[in-house]
């Protein structure tokens, strides 16, 4: 018998400060049995950190939301569509293949990737040079002991603030907060 997807609800209140973006969304997280805390914590950071793009890309029409991600490898953790259904901002979590990465360049206006954990590391040293004609790539690495901090923060019913400035982001929460700041690597 296959297991099923857990589910955790967040209410996540963003203000980015950065962008001018600021609105609260109420997010429902599917959490494959495979997936980690900690993987599920940067997808929710992904959005966060991206929320703004249906603001600046879509002009307020368009759609943020989680994909199917570890259920489903042609589709990503998250998307950002706009009214037409054209993928404008196509967005990974961990550390993947080049050839997923290719065809969501090949698939989406943008492409982002959020690199954690501390294999992270060598992972980039090995495919580094497999990505350099993908000019619709970013590569941003989240540190391991922030990406840690956030895992502890996981609970199936969440009440969370983002707060994005000067290119970080503070995540807080009734069990804390979590100072990040990001890496770009591409």
């Amino acid at each position: 018998m296959a297991l099923k997807s857990t589910i955790y609800k967040a209410n996540l209140s963003i203000a980015d400060i950065d962008h001018g973006y600021y609105a609260d969304h109420a997010l429902t997280l599917a959490r494959h049995p495979s997936e980690t805390d900690e993987r599920m914590m940067i997808r929710l950071l992904a959005l966060a950190l991206n929320a703004h793009e249906l603001q600046d890309t879509c002009g307020g029409d368009g759609t943020l939301a989680f994909g199917a991600g570890l259920s489903d490898p042609d589709d990503p953790d998250l998307w950002l569509k706009d009214f037409t259904g054209q993928t404008r901002l196509w967005v990974e979590v961990g550390q993947p293949e080049d050839k997923p990465l290719t065809k969501a360049c090949q698939k989406a206006d943008a492409v982002r990737l959020y690199c954690f954990s501390h294999s992270a590391d060598v992972w980039w040293k090995g495919i580094e040079g497999k990505l350099t004609r993908l000019d619709k790539l970013q590569v941003w690495r989240v540190p391991t002991e922030a990406s840690q901090e956030l895992a502890r923060m996981a609970e199936r019913s969440m009440q969370l603030q983002a707060t994005v400035q000067d290119g970080a982001v503070t995540l807080s929460g009734d069990t804390g907060s979590v100072h990040i700041e990001l890496t770009r690597w591409r």
